[in-house]
């Protein structure tokens, strides 16, 4: 008995120390990766009034309070051994209503990406005047507040049970969680309409020289559609695992009397959620790595804008007089913007 004990206390450190390590790092890859997405897509004039960005700006912006409550879940995992959901009734509750309106922002921002996408890129004019950049406002904030209501609902539902932890009391909600939540509303639907727009763009991009478009336009659509294209691939296989796992979790959970089984199950969660938590990191390195002109667009957001910016800033203090004639004027950066 004292040998079974000892192992699973050993399984249950190792999950501790694989949670901390492992969401340290997420963290701090996530908050530089979400921050120069941030920058770039909002300094950049050739982004500011393109629906694609605007929709990739709202999942950073949902991406960095994923993180901040993933990284608050793990300092808590490393003082008391989980994460005191356990323990605290609100928190129980207010945990999950977080983490699922981030979870669904992110997740359907990219499928309104890819829906918007392939209209923009189609070949007929009167489906790439369909969708507009108002309607994306309209359409974010419509969905944002039922993020926030659905999750309110559901999140209501968690309870702690002595043995269980914080845990779906009610069988209603377990239902609804096991045959719609995760395969449909978490899986099956972002999962099918984000890759099957996204190739459908792609086939459009493929054929979009034979249109009398700009070829500024050209390249903008070119670049975000292969953005896209690769961010919905690294999406499905990152989000498949962990919703499998929840389904499972929810049907057949594990008590705490039970400690081989507990100790095996904590480090099973913790491993699908890290992968899952790799979601709201990766989007500007998989940008980054299969966009040439983005990798110029981030220099040159970097080099010629803040860099400059922050240079003028210090030269006005230590010489407020002198005036400053190193600044690129305003027209030659807009021409360097369409250059990319």
């Amino acid at each position: 008995m004292s040998s079974s004990s000892s192992v699973s206390d050993g399984i249950l450190k190792f999950a501790t120390q694989y949670s901390f390590y492992s969401g340290f790092i997420i963290f701090s890859f996530g908050i530089i990766g979400n921050a120069l997405n941030l920058l770039v897509f909002t300094q950049l004039k050739l982004f500011r009034t393109n629906r694609c960005a605007f929709y990739i700006t709202i999942e950073s912006i949902s991406n960095f309070f994923y993180q901040f409550l993933s990284i608050s879940l793990t300092i808590l995992t490393s003082i008391y051994g989980d994460d005191a959901t356990g323990r605290s009734f609100i928190w129980c509750k207010l945990r999950f209503i977080l983490g699922q309106t981030c979870a669904l922002t992110t997740l359907y921002m990219i499928c309104f990406t890819t829906i918007d996408q392939f209209f923009s890129t189609n070949h007929r004019f009167n489906l790439r005047q369909m969708c507009t950049l108002k309607l994306g406002r309209y359409v974010s904030f419509i969905f944002i507040c039922f993020a926030i209501i659905h999750s309110i609902a559901r999140g209501s539902s968690y309870n702690i049970q002595p043995t269980m932890g914080c845990i779906i009391s009610n069988r209603i909600w377990i239902r609804y969680s096991t045959f719609f939540y995760y395969p449909i509303l978490g899986g099956f639907l972002p999962i099918v309409s984000a890759s099957s727009f996204s190739i459908l763009a792609y086939h459009n991009v493929r054929h979009i020289v034979r249109r009398q478009i700009p070829i500024v336009r050209r390249k903008l659509d070119k670049q975000i559609t292969t953005m896209v294209l690769m961010r919905v691939i690294a999406f499905i296989c990152l989000v498949l695992p962990y919703i499998t796992y929840s389904i499972y979790a929810i049907n057949f959970p594990i008590s705490r009397s039970m400690p081989m089984a507990y100790a095996i199950g904590r480090l099973i969660q913790a491993i699908f959620t890290s992968i899952f938590i790799i979601n709201y990191m990766i989007n500007f390195y998989i940008f980054i790595i299969f966009s040439s002109r983005f990798r110029r667009q981030v220099k040159f957001v970097l080099v010629k804008k803040c860099w400059q910016r922050w240079k003028h800033w210090c030269c006005s203090i230590n010489n407020r007089i002198e005036p400053d004639n190193n600044i690129e004027p305003r027209n030659s950066q807009m021409e360097s913007e369409e250059n990319i």
